[in-house]
């Protein structure tokens, strides 16, 4: 019997003479296996990019929004209803065991001037506690204080774009800035946190003391009202702990019956967070679908060629027949011809889509992750499909009668 390593010598052999050929055979394997390795590329860095915006916000985080209203019998919408204060706040930080820190917020817009540069931006009104919420630090200076929300003093922490906006090179802390022509003194610069989920750069933004925005920059029509309540649960498996005793003490507090609808809504970006990535992961799946069928239409065009080198190639199989040759021998020959064409392609295919990937990322400044994993499944497909769509030529070729076969013309 023939050795393997002299069938694959013969098999590699019959590859070179006809080089051309063999390189447009590769080209179907070649596209299947980089356009797999983009797309899936391509849905996993995105899935990443919508994990690390949600993940910005904050970890383990509930959002708790006022309820909506309703006039003359139209329903205007959530949080259009005052429905939340600082005391619910309070409530919810001593009463819920598993809540770590809560920070309310009342938040609008105004413009900011500092010497002769002026900045349109967010202005927060929120307490301490909302760095640890929200996982964020500080570049320089310091956090507000629970003297400071007392007080309604005029102290702010300033993000990173109005920074950059005002003082360009210029070190803000301790310097004067005017909110509403009121003056403020900068205290501390916040951590950098990109843009949000919803695409709005979390770095332009101003947070003042909750009691300053309440009575000297927005005002508020009913005593301690804040537009929105930020929870953070003690750690992961605590959320729908956490989640639950809020709706229950909120309910109690507003004295909401147990048939009526709540006045507030609590928001769980854990769970958003899963469903967000869900959708990516079947998107991902979806693309790789797709670009797989490429590789399939690889295979038909290996086999097809396949085919034709049988044909052309009969009188030497014959003569190998002649010399001993056997059936498995001429199956081997040949299934190794279709696997070496398809691993071949898959290699420049993995070359190929892996600085495709990086370009297209370069280029279109959009995330995209070259996994091992996708790596492997794609490699592994390319060859799967050349054993798969050789073993019929293969089929086909040891069943030729060696006599025959000396005879084709």
């Amino acid at each position: 019997m023939i050795s393997i390593l002299s069938t694959l010598r013969i098999a590699l052999r019959a590859l070179w003479v006809n080089k051309m050929r063999s390189a447009l055979t590769m080209l179907g394997i070649i596209i299947g296996v980089s356009a797999v390795i983009i797309m899936l590329a391509v849905g996993t860095g995105l899935s990443k990019k919508i994990s690390e915006s949600i993940s910005s916000i904050g970890s383990n985080l509930l959002m708790v929004f006022p309820g909506s209203s309703t006039q003359g019998g139209v329903r205007i919408g959530g949080g259009s209803q005052s429905t939340l204060t600082k005391d619910d706040a309070d409530a919810i930080e001593k009463e819920c065991s598993a809540v770590s820190a809560v920070a309310p917020e009342y938040h609008g817009g105004a413009q900011i001037i500092y010497g002769n540069q002026n900045w349109a931006t967010n202005i927060q009104g929120t307490t301490p506690s909302i760095l640890e919420v929200k996982d964020c630090g500080l570049t320089a200076g310091r956090n507000m204080t629970d003297q400071d929300v007392r007080n309604a003093n005029k102290v702010c922490l300033l993000g990173k774009t109005v920074v950059d906006n005002l003082f360009g090179s210029i070190d803000p802390i301790g310097q004067i800035i005017r909110i509403k022509k009121i003056p403020f003194k900068v205290i501390g610069v916040l951590e950098s946190k990109g843009q949000s989920p919803g695409g709005q750069d979390q770095d332009d933004t101003i947070l003042i003391p909750l009691t300053t925005a309440q009575k000297k920059i927005f005002g508020t029509t009913i005593p301690g009202m804040v537009r929105m309540i930020m929870v953070k649960a003690r750690n992961a498996d605590d959320i729908a702990v956490a989640e639950r005793q809020v709706t229950d003490l909120l309910r109690q507090r507003h004295r909401i019956g147990p048939n009526k609808e709540d006045d507030f809504t609590v928001m769980n970006l854990t769970q958003i967070l899963k469903m967000a990535e869900q959708t990516t992961n079947y998107l991902t799946l979806l693309l790789g679908a797709i670009a797989s069928v490429s590789l399939l239409v690889g295979g038909i065009g290996i086999m097809n060629i396949m085919l034709v080198s049988v044909t052309e190639r009969t009188r030497e199989i014959g003569i190998r027949m002649a010399v001993g040759a056997k059936t498995w021998d001429i199956r081997i020959q040949f299934i190794i011809e279709a696997l070496t064409l398809s691993m071949m392609g898959g290699i420049m295919g993995i070359i190929i889509g892996s600085g495709g990937s990086v370009i297209l990322s370069t280029i279109f400044e959009y995330p995209s992750v070259v996994s091992p994993l996708s790596v492997f499944l794609a490699f592994s497909f390319s060859g799967v499909v050349g054993i798969f769509f050789g073993f019929y030529p293969a089929y086909k070729a040891s069943l030729l009668n060696p006599i025959d076969a000396l005879r084709f013309e």
